[in-house]
């Protein structure tokens, strides 16, 4: 019988600080995602898949084009001052949001105009937070880190979308408003923690050779490539969220509530297996790992596509969280230990591109297929399509597959 301990990424006290104010915060911030998806429903007269994919095309273009600009920024400046900057703007983002909701002023071209700038925030956002965990954390606690933010992010994907349930209809208003002072737990432990230790000695300065020298680097990992390029496919063709309001409105037959309980269920999943793997000391066939899990997300997809009960849906969204976290840990931690401290950023915000740019344009691509075939059929496919893609990445990369956790150390990495 395993007994529970704290997770050694934990005993950090600076990790400690960010990983509990991203848990209030990712809490608000989940359930202002819930909210806007409910908001667009309400705004259409009717089931309107291209109204809700369109979402996805709001997230993703300024994240292609700030992306690398973001990556290098986290770099050649300290992470821990441009985490302030960004957290604040993500506040005064949801501000805005609900003070249109609460005027009676909103229409869907507000919400699409600024989930953009909540996206071109977030391009700067990720590489800084991401590149800064390894600045917090030992070497061997790494997997453990990751973990913990894995669960911080999921706990707040229950957390949100179930608050959001007990808000009174027509009350995204409210839902804005809280995520704005969710931020506030961020920026409080950012302060707490005091200074981070960062390598700028070597930072090439923010330009376009910089940027190139990023990609460089990840061409050169096909490890780290091929994990990227999976990432993105698994998650454009299974990407079944934003299509939840109207599988729960409009085929479960569940209202708000339920659609709340199946915005949460990939997360209570997801929360369920970080705490599993963040007990864990060491990971070892890691590479089996990740295809195994890919293959269940893949499979668990289809089985949600093809139900029309409830219960099913549920578990089946639960399955899909548990899968895709295995699959997250072990990518993050692939690439950070990988990948040297002064490239960090730049590392991030390619891979940011992989990791968003997948469910992003698969809302986007989910939403025309919906509207062609239907939703179910929209999901369905995806499933087989993310298996279909699986197979080809190792049909390309096989040592992807016997990837063991014991890869060279950063020492014998090349320079940039």
């Amino acid at each position: 019988m395993m007994t529970f301990r704290i997770p050694p990424a934990l005993a950090h006290r600076k990790f400690f600080y960010l990983w509990l104010g991203l848990l209030i915060s990712m809490a608000g911030s989940q359930m202002q995602l819930a909210a806007i998806h409910w908001h667009i429903r309400e705004l259409t007269d009717e089931p309107n898949p291209l109204a809700l994919g369109g979402i996805g095309l709001a997230r993703i273009l300024p994240v292609i084009v700030f992306s690398f600009v973001g990556g290098a920024v986290a770099d050649n400046y300290s992470r821990r001052r441009i985490l302030f900057i960004t957290q604040s703007a993500l506040a005064i983002q949801a501000i805005v949001l609900a003070y249109l909701t609460f005027m009676g002023s909103i229409e869907i071209w507000h919400i699409y105009l600024l989930t953009a700038i909540q996206a071109a925030v977030s391009a700067f956002d990720l590489p800084a937070r991401q590149a800064m965990t390894p600045n917090l954390v030992s070497r061997e606690h790494l997997p453990s880190a990751f973990s913990m933010s894995s669960i911080a992010f999921n706990a707040g994907a229950i957390l949100g979308p179930l608050l959001f349930g007990f808000i009174p209809e027509g009350g995204q208003g409210y839902a804005y408003l809280l995520n704005a002072f969710s931020f506030l737990a961020v920026l409080g432990a950012l302060a707490l923690m005091g200074q981070v230790s960062q390598d700028l000695n070597r930072a090439a300065g923010v330009n376009l050779q910089s940027m190139r020298d990023g990609v460089r680097f990840i061409t050169s990992r096909p490890l780290i490539l091929s994990t990227m390029i999976m990432d993105f496919i698994a998650t454009f063709f299974a990407s079944a969220n934003t299509m939840l309001p109207i599988v729960a409105r409009d085929i479960l037959h569940v209202g708000k509530s339920g659609y709340s309980w199946l915005v949460s269920a990939q997360a209570i999943g997801s929360v369920t297996a970080g705490m599993a793997v963040s007990q864990m000391s060491e990971l070892r066939r890691q590479g089996r790992l990740f295809i195994a899990s890919v293959t269940v997300f893949g499979a668990a997809t289809i089985w949600f596509g093809l139900s029309r009960a409830f219960l099913a849906a549920l578990i089946a969204l639960v399955i899909m969280g548990a899968a895709d976290t295995v699959s997250t840990v072990i990518r993050n931690t692939i690439r950070q230990l990988q990948t040297p401290d002064h490239i960090r950023g730049r590392m991030t915000s390619v891979n940011q591109l992989f990791f968003m740019g997948g469910p992003q344009l698969g809302e986007v691509e989910a939403g025309i297929a919906a509207s062609l075939f239907g939703v179910p059929f929209a999901i369905v496919s995806g499933g087989i399509g993310c298996l279909v893609g699986m197979s080809l990445i190792i049909w390309k990369w096989p040592q992807l597959v016997s990837y063991n956790g014991d890869e060279p150390t950063l020492a014998a990495a090349p320079a940039d």
